[in-house]
């Protein structure tokens, strides 16, 4: 039997999903190309304590925001991303696989000084051994950004949701979120973002926040205390949470605590621990893409905060269970609340 809190009836969650699929959601932020090398491991290198990898195959998928606006056409959203790549062979690589996921990328700008971030992860017998990541960090330029922000007003008229996927690579700059924001707010448009503390933006008045546990310390100021078993006794953690919702206001914080599920933050009202759905864990590389597509889908078709963070909260528990940067479809959806009827 599922736990109180962790599922919906088979029939609502349908109902989100067919209420989805008529939505359009417009994802910013940094895109990626995730290099996954298949191997296996027989032996150590005589050169040095290391393992020695022997190749098998090689795979591609888009990453980072690219992972983002995926994952909302794996559950029949229509998804348009904007973002910026190099004039390289990663970026039209990048360009086939989301074409081929139903992603519109006309919002994709080519920089000619810019590298396509490429993050190179080398997996044997299903484990990461090591991770390489190839790209520049460095904030856009005003012209660059002031094409993306074009782009971007161009298509926001018909746009029910946005999501920025800022992953510290430079596309997401101040100028750019605080347009943004103020564009939402004016056309009553539902404003998702997912936070990298590093980057030290304004992230006040957004609709949604989606960081990890210790991006919730990072964000507040506060050095993580010990862990508590049940998140709703985790003394440290509630006060992390109390501190972002009192200075950057947001509509909603939801705080993604792995093995723990996700803790559901409102002004004036308790938290909402939500335990994890996951059955089996294999990878939790882009699980948080996961969270803030289906959470952010859910929303816009209708769902109540507590209804997306369960919807979410499954979505994820079946990408954690694949290897590499995956997204869940709307039958395997569907098959995790089956128990729920």
């Amino acid at each position: 039997m599922p736990l109180p809190g962790t599922t919906l009836p088979l029939r609502r969650v349908a109902g989100l999903l067919a209420r989805a699929a008529r939505s359009r959601v417009l994802v910013v932020g940094d895109v990626i190309l995730d290099q996954f090398i298949w191997g296996r491991v027989a032996r150590i290198s005589p050169e040095a304590p290391v393992p020695v990898v022997e190749f098998d195959r090689e795979s591609c998928m888009p990453g980072g925001a690219a992972n983002v606006a995926r994952n909302l056409t794996a559950l029949g959203a229509r998804a348009e991303l904007f973002g910026v790549v190099g004039h390289d062979e990663p970026a039209r690589q990048l360009r086939r696989l989301l074409l081929e996921q139903t992603v519109d990328c006309d919002g994709v700008l080519a920089h000619r000084a810019r590298p396509t971030s490429i993050k190179t992860r080398i997996i044997a017998h299903q484990q990461q051994v090591v991770r390489m990541d190839r790209e520049s960090r460095v904030e856009l330029d005003s012209g660059m950004v002031a094409r993306l922000l074009g782009a971007l007003r161009a298509r926001l008229a018909r746009a029910d949701a946005v999501i920025v996927g800022d992953y510290g690579k430079g596309v997401i700059t101040q100028r750019l979120l605080d347009e943004l924001r103020q564009t939402c707010r004016r056309r009553g448009i539902w404003l998702s973002l997912d936070p990298k503390p590093v980057h030290h933006l304004d992230l006040r008045g957004l609709s949604l926040i989606t960081p990890n546990r210790t991006e919730v310390f990072e964000l507040a100021g506060l050095s993580d205390g010990t862990r508590a078993p049940d998140p709703l006794a985790d003394a440290s953690l509630l006060r992390a949470a109390e501190i972002l919702l009192r200075d950057l206001q947001p509509a909603l914080l939801l705080v993604t605590l792995g093995e723990q599920g996700m803790l559901l933050c409102q002004r004036g009202q308790k938290p909402v621990h939500i335990p994890t759905a996951a059955r089996e864990v294999f990878d939790v590389s882009g699980a948080g893409d996961t969270v803030i597509a289906s959470f952010t889908l859910a929303v816009v078709a209708g769902a109540s905060p507590v209804e997306a963070a369960i919807f979410s909260n499954r979505a994820a528990g079946v990408v954690v269970g694949k290897v590499g940067t995956a997204t869940v479809g709307r039958t395997e959806l569907l098959a995790s609340f089956d128990g729920g009827r």
